[in-house]
């Protein structure tokens, strides 16, 4: 079973979680090569690239100039679940997690990302802004997704047997770096719907808050199945079986 999240623009490395566990991503040689290209720019090519103000520019030229492939850890270089914050991950709350729940999340949880392709949870990264819809070309690449996607998709497909589990709590700007049409699993994305002004409506907070909070349900959980999948009643949710057209696309509502 793969469980897949977004990243956050959002980082955080005040956290004083211990460092003993820790890997290394999977694509380190990939980011790289993205960040001596980063590196080649002007600060007004970075500005102009990620539509982002000079304090962030001279910010991210600095990050960027600083990075290096580390394996180890250090004050630049930290876990991605304790790392990343945002809405996402105010639902998951990845400092209250267990030590078993971060070893099931380690198996499990994997996290897309603009400069590292695949994350896992205990992955270190270093500070870093690089959306995936940056309009970057990288060699003969145009854009990031295609420097990702045979790389990303090719990934899931060797750690998914056929017909395993595949659930998709990813913004579409990110799983649109994979191609599924080529996974060996069909993808279930859970939609998350409150009402407003009596009609039901995504209202980005909330559903962002949902998937971290259903990342953390699923995570409780000691075995994931379609069936107590649909249990999530974290934040009030349930499960609507009248609201839902598709098996693949689950509808909770509050």
């Amino acid at each position: 079973m793969i469980i897949l999240l977004s990243p956050a623009k959002t980082l955080n490395y005040e956290s004083s979680k211990n460092l003993s566990d820790f890997s290394s991503p999977v694509f380190l040689n990939r980011s790289k090569k993205l960040i001596d290209e980063l590196k080649k720019k002007k600060p007004r090519d970075i500005s102009s690239l990620m539509k982002i103000s000079d304090k962030l520019t001279s910010l991210n030229v600095s990050r960027y100039k600083s990075w290096s492939a580390q394996k180890k850890p250090s004050e630049n270089a930290k876990q991605s679940i304790y790392v990343f914050k945002g809405d996402v991950y105010q639902g998951l709350d990845a400092n209250n997690l267990t030590k078993k729940d971060v070893n099931f999340a380690q198996k499990h949880l994997r996290i897309l990302s603009g400069l590292y392709g695949i994350l896992k949870p205990l992955d270190l990264i270093q500070p870093y802004r690089l959306e995936m819809g940056t309009k970057f070309s990288v060699g003969s690449k145009n854009n990031l997704y295609e420097f990702w996607k045979d790389k990303v998709t090719a990934f899931f497909n060797e750690e998914l047997d056929e017909g395993e589990l595949f659930i998709n709590l990813a913004s579409n700007e990110y799983f649109s770096s994979i191609n599924s049409k080529l996974l060996n699993t069909n993808v279930i994305s859970p939609q998350f719907k409150d009402f407003k002004n009596g009609k039901l409506k995504m209202i980005s907070f909330y559903a962002k808050k949902a998937r971290g909070m259903m990342v953390r349900y699923l995570l409780e959980l000691e075995e994931v199945t379609r069936e107590n999948l649909l249990g999530f009643n974290f934040g009030g949710y349930t499960y609507s079986e009248e609201n839902t057209t598709s098996s693949f696309a689950p509808v909770f509502i509050r």
